[in-house]
């Protein structure tokens, strides 16, 4: 055998090792990928469902805070009626109260210096 022989023998060897690597490699990424698929189709089959439960679940709390929005504003409204009734009726009350007060006060003192003075 001549040395080109020896080449041919020896590239032939390496292409064949090379090829047998590289059919292992494809084998490998073959069952790697069918791997990878599964787990793909079963996390789409458990999520799936959870997203549809997450869109009623995000819209029942819209609905929720739009109630809870709607009660505070009545909260807000009915705060704002008591408020405006309670000044009207301080308004309305204080200056009688506090003359009734004053006359009340004025009489008391009255009476007691005509009792000191009877008393004398």
């Amino acid at each position: 055998m001549t040395t080109g022989d020896w080449a041919a023998v020896v590239v032939a060897v390496a292409t064949c090792i090379l090829v047998l690597s590289l059919l292992l490699a494809l084998v490998s990424m073959t069952r790697t990928m069918r791997a990878l698929r599964s787990t793909v189709d079963q996390l789409r089959n458990e999520t799936v469902p959870l997203v549809s439960d997450l869109r009623g679940t995000v819209g029942q709390a819209n609905a929720e805070l739009e109630r809870v929005d709607h009660l505070l504003g009545t909260a807000e409204s009915i705060s704002t009626t008591v408020d405006s009734a309670s000044r009207l009726a301080y308004l309305l009350f204080s200056n009688p109260v506090i003359k009734a007060l004053a006359f009340g006060t004025g009489t008391a003192r009255a009476v007691r210096r005509l009792r000191k003075g009877d008393e004398e």
